[in-house]
């Protein structure tokens, strides 16, 4: 299992598309900084296929104004979490 890492929103940027195309069935994507906003109900389906994978860092959540907001399917981690992720995968690949 790889993680990836996508910082940027999909409403700006076209780099979850490589993101995605890059990934496994296994693998999971955790969004960071401004790519938090697409753990957003309007743009998480952008992640579609990717329940119970994607992850959103609670720390940037917060520093935007967005904690609580997240989509349902979303799972919020803090920096504890980032971390037990990048322990799990076998490496982290970062999208940016």
């Amino acid at each position: 299992m790889l993680l990836h890492v996508v910082n940027r929103s999909p409403a700006t940027s076209r780099v979850y598309q490589q993101a995605l195309s890059g990934m496994s069935s296994e693998d999971r994507l955790l969004l960071i900084e401004d790519g938090v906003q697409g753990a957003l109900p309007q743009l998480v389906p952008y992640y579609a296929g990717l329940e119970g994978r994607l992850f959103a860092l609670k720390e940037d959540l917060a520093s935007r104004g967005l904690l609580g907001l997240c989509d349902a399917s979303v799972q919020v981690v803090d920096v504890d979490g980032f971390v037990e992720l990048t322990e799990e995968a076998e490496r982290t690949v970062s999208w940016y």
